[in-house]
């Protein structure tokens, strides 16, 4: 038992250190652009790769009952060193970059996504932050009527921290 809980913490271990790292990651999942399908648990992605080509479309499917998600994918300027972890832990940072949003996906619980900005294709290289904004807790149907009635950036309605103070969020590197 202590064997496999000493294994289990060294796994986290490495998973945290390499989230955790501004440098870009030597594993390339695809060469030619394609459309992938990432799902949105509460509160975290799955499927989404480290690396993809430029050109690459994203959907997204919601896996919770409950809460509302989304996919932003933030273009990161080259100059930018912190890594995303610390972008998110640091709101008001992550905030100066959300003129460089380029999609946004949005998927109320146990359906597939609606593109609210952008089409959900990457086509300028470099790294991203990925994350879900949504409020922690929002109505979704209030959330959405919002969004419909907004004019530029998120809509304001009630609810708790954003999902990527949960652990809500990712780092995409787009290849050239």
């Amino acid at each position: 038992m202590k064997k496999t809980i000493t294994i289990a913490i060294a796994a986290l271990a490495v998973t945290a250190a390499a989230c955790s790292s501004a440098e870009e990651p030597t594993t390339t999942t695809t060469s030619a652009p394609q459309t992938i399908e990432v799902a949105a648990l509460d509160y975290g992605f799955s499927g989404l790769p480290e690396r993809v080509p430029a050109g690459t479309t994203f959907t997204l499917v919601n896996d919770s009952a409950v809460e509302l998600h989304e996919l932003v994918a933030i273009r990161l300027p080259e100059d930018e060193t912190r890594s995303v972890e610390e972008l998110v832990a640091d709101p008001e940072a992550l905030a100066a970059y959300f003129p460089s949003v380029e999609t946004v996906l949005i998927a109320p619980p146990l359906e597939g996504s609606i593109a609210v900005e952008g089409t959900g294709t990457l086509t300028t290289p470099g790294r991203y932050a990925i994350i879900c904004a949504i409020p922690t807790g929002a109505n979704p149907q209030e959330y959405l009527a919002a969004a419909a009635e907004s004019e530029g950036g998120p809509p304001q309605v009630d609810g708790g921290p954003p999902h990527f103070v949960e652990g809500m969020w990712g780092e995409l590197f787009v290849d050239g």
